[in-house]
């Protein structure tokens, strides 16, 4: 096909379909119009097949056609962009081959970094001194290329009269984890320019976020470090349009046929019950935490208050157990249903790894970020697992992640703030492999309090023998080995998945005072358990807990579907609450809840007695009028306190090492 005739259609098919757009677009100013690809081979089959071919001279030929208009305005430079590229034109970034240089391609992909906006020379005219003949060099090579010779048989250095510049931005676009099976994510550079790079499309392709790109590839020369020019070339793709894909839960479309069936999971007796069951069916027991899981993937309500203040909506949890309980089994499971799941190990997983890195950017120069695993699982979920096996640097990184649900980076001249609203499920081993039922389990977890309080709930999972309920696990495991399709769940896990993004996009329940009223009372109650009696007083709940417990009530309303939170959902979250807190945080000498067994070594009894015994050793002093005070005395005294002379060694003990006492000579005691 000739070029006028190319031009000629390109004029009739905008004419008759986007004529009012083409003049809207020169009106605002704008230098782009984007044709929809089906309607332009609908119009004319060989251009679009042709397009699809030598896209970059064709698009050109498309740019003469809008000059021919009569516009309001006149323009020099207009682009044409492509959008609904056939499926046949679509590569994954593994499979790209030189055959599919020049071609129109599309791909779908993560920006995982992205370079700042710079000037490009796309063209430059330059004088000749003798004739004044002008000549143009259009600069499409890295390295800046001047005239050599000119027609009047000079050469030399010529004259440079102007340059043509656009403004240019590279980014790195990896594959999409979900068409790959376990193999290594590929990646490619893509180049972008005009009005690709505005602002507004800037805040689109933010490392992290998943866009859907049409273009051509283009060979880049690899120059070596002696000057020349290598036998390896490099690969580039020239984006000729790009739009955003929601991969949030939005980007789950749910039918009638499938919202039928959610409603019909949500009018049943106990949905909560009867999702859990089909939660993880290869999986024996556990139905306390598959319920808690269940509540995560529903997920609170986030609130922003009119002051700024963001109150999260995701649920953290974490699950100790010991080895062989299950708890990988468990995460593998939620990685799959969750929508939006990343799933990493602790001991392959750094800091960085997790949440933001700044790199050396080869492309264009300079820095960029390149998102983690939290950033890139933002408004989904994170799964970790052997979460003690990380370094405790890279723990450390986790704090903000968890709580403000952010992550600032300042490094290499970059200061940047990440979104990274994500639900957090970790799993851990407690700290000798296996818990020892007598030591307190604070004291097992191998995690920093900091951390710890920041999980709204946490399960141990232990492993204790009982002739029972290991004849029952047995049966169900070997049944499994027998026939494996035995553990069918009762609602498809596409269909489980599909329940979850619903209630997450479209349920915002609000509290009801029956609700309010629940939860006071039991965090009041709670509050002031401890408080009998002399002594530290312990700390059975936190003002944390309380709002892990509006979460836990929000996500049982959202399982029914329901637009209040009622009575019903506060006690599920009290009950939830309640059971952690007694596995993990009671103390056994008092059989009350003390808060500080999960996040300090030190508890309130032990605490209480401590200050006890600085007491005693003060009256002594006082009484005898010496600093040296004997152990023997020491005892004495708190037996008539109710305290074991075995504690009271303990505490002696805790004190030498804090150095409030020391021992002048053996069976005695002094303060500092």
């Amino acid at each position: 096909m000739e070029v006028d005739e190319q031009i000629k259609i390109f004029r009739e098919f905008i004419e008759q379909n986007y004529y009012p757009q083409l003049l809207e677009a020169v009106r605002k100013g704008q230098g782009f119009i984007v044709l929809d690809f089906n309607e332009l081979i609908k119009f004319n089959t060989e251009l679009g097949d042709e397009i699809l071919e030598s896209p970059e001279e064709l698009l050109k030929a498309g740019e003469l056609a809008i000059r021919e208009f009569d516009l309001p305005k006149k323009v020099k430079k207009f682009t044409i962009r492509l959008r609904n590229l056939p499926n046949t034109q679509k590569v994954l970034i593994s499979e790209i081959r030189s055959k599919h240089l020049l071609k129109l391609v599309w791909m779908e992909g993560i920006v995982r970094q992205k370079s700042d906006v710079r000037p490009h020379v796309t063209a430059a005219k330059f004088e000749c001194p003798s004739c004044g003949n002008i000549l143009n060099v259009l600069q499409l090579d890295k390295k800046y290329k001047e005239p050599s010779r000119c027609s009047c048989g000079r050469k030399g250095k010529f004259k440079e009269i102007s340059k043509e510049l656009v403004d240019g931005q590279g980014l790195v676009l990896e594959e999409s984890p979900d068409d790959l099976d376990g193999s290594q994510p590929k990646r490619i550079n893509v180049f972008l320019k005009d009005d690709l790079v505005s602002p507004i499309s800037e805040r689109r392709s933010s490392p992290g976020s998943k866009i859907r790109l049409g273009g051509w590839l283009v060979e880049v020369p690899v120059t070596l470090r002696t000057g020349g020019q290598a036998t390896k070339y490099d690969l580039i793709i020239e984006a000729n349009h790009m739009e955003p894909l929601q991969d949030d839960f939005s980007e789950i479309k749910v039918n009638e046929e499938e919202l039928e069936e959610i409603k019909k999971i949500a009018r049943s007796v106990d949905p909560l019950n009867y999702i859990s069951k089909s939660l993880a069916p290869s999986i024996y027991g556990h139905e306390k935490i598959k319920e808690a899981l269940v509540l995560q993937l529903a997920g609170g309500c986030r609130k922003v208050r009119p002051d700024g203040v963001v109150t999260r909506g995701d649920m953290h949890m974490l699950l100790i157990g010991d080895p062989g309980s299950g708890k990988s089994q468990l995460l593998k499971r939620m990685s799959k249903i969750a929508p939006k799941a990343r799933f990493t190990s602790g001991k392959g997983a750094t800091g960085a790894g997790l949440t933001a890195s700044v790199v050396k950017d080869e492309f264009l120069g300079g820095w960029s970020l390149e998102a983690g695993t939290l950033v890139l699982a933002n408004q989904g979920f994170a799964i970790i697992d052997e979460m003690d096996k990380m370094g405790k640097d890279d723990r450390s990184a986790l704090h903000e992640a968890l709580e403000q649900q952010s992550i600032s980076i300042a490094k290499a001249n970059i200061q940047a703030t990440l979104r990274c609203e994500t639900t957090v499920l970790a799993a851990a081993n407690p700290k000798f492999g296996r818990f020892d039922p007598y030591d307190l389990i604070a004291n097992q977890i191998d995690l920093p309090p900091t951390l710890i309080n920041r999980f709204d709930l946490i399960f141990p999972v232990k492993d204790m023998p009982n002739r029972e309920k290991d004849e029952q696990t047995a049966d169900f495991i070997l049944s499994l080995h027998k026939d494996p399709n035995a553990a069918v769940s009762e609602i498809p896990t596409e269909l489980l998945k599909k329940y979850f993004a619903y209630v997450r996009q479209k349920m915002q329940p609000k509290m009801t005072d029956g609700a309010i009223e629940e939860l006071k009372q039991y965090y009041i109650s709670m509050r002031n358990t401890g408080n009998d009696g002399g002594g530290v007083k312990s700390i059975p709940i936190t003002a944390r807990q309380l709002e892990g417990l509006v979460r836990l009530s929000e996500a049982s309303a959202k399982i029914r579907l329901s637009k209040t939170v009622t009575k019903k959902d506060a006690q599920k979250a009290i009950e939830l609450t309640d059971y952690c807190l007694n596995q993990i945080a009671k103390d056994s000498e008092t059989g009350k809840i003390d808060i500080d067994r999960l996040g300090g070594r030190i508890t309130a009894t032990q605490r209480s007695s401590i200050g006890t015994i600085k007491e005693i050793i003060q009256a002594l002093e006082e009484q005898r009028n010496e600093k040296i005070v004997s152990v023997e005395e020491i005892i004495e005294a708190a037996k008539e306190k109710n305290i074991a002379s075995d504690k009271v060694e303990e505490a002696l003990e805790k004190l030498r090492r804090s150095g409030d006492i020391f021992e002048p000579r053996r069976g005695f005691v002094q303060r500092l």
